[in-house]
């Protein structure tokens, strides 16, 4: 399953990258989408959930490291999320502050589209990002998706107002 591009690798996340998960989950401002750092049970909770998704499902968000240095700088993969009562299949995507605006999100994004459309024949692929998050917004729209919808999330007791964006695979 891994995943190379020019500057990244994406793999299967282990219990081994608990603390690069730590960096990102457990920093207020990266997680500013979320509302919250979540604490070290939660991060626990984050990585059994990846790895629950890779047993059941095949995909789930993977580690994202630099290929130069191995270092886990993020997360980028495939879940299902629900929409409105639809399974749908999105491209998420957390980075560490410190790789954010060097083009790591889209990088890592392009090749997880590319993978849904080309490995698991997905027929569309969605981005569901908070309606604040406009460094997202930008990410979903350089893969290429449009707006086609909005939903209203609840998640640690409040109601978050989410963009739903979207692309389709190209017929052959």
């Amino acid at each position: 399953m891994p995943l190379y591009t020019q500057r990244l690798f994406l793999r299967e996340m282990t219990q081994d990258d608990y603390p690069g998960l730590c960096r990102t989950l457990q920093d207020p401002l990266a997680m500013y989408a979320y509302e919250h750092a979540f604490s070290h049970q939660e991060v626990q909770e984050w990585l059994d959930k990846q790895l629950q998704r890779y047993a059941q499902d095949g995909f789930g968000l993977w580690a994202v490291l630099l290929r130069q240095t191995g270092e886990l700088i993020g997360q980028c993969g495939l879940t299902w999320q629900d929409w409105n009562g639809r399974q749908v299949l999105e491209v998420g995507y957390l980075f560490q502050r410190s790789a954010w605006h060097q083009g790591y999100a889209t990088e890592a994004a392009l090749a997880c589209r590319d993978h849904a459309f080309s490995a698991l024949g997905a027929q569309e692929v969605f981005a569901i990002i908070r309606d604040n998050n406009t460094a997202s917004q930008a990410v979903a729209r350089r893969l290429g998706m449009t707006l086609v919808g909005d939903l209203v999330k609840h998640y640690y007791h409040m109601d978050l107002p989410h963009l739903v964006y979207s692309i389709r695979a190209k017929p052959e």
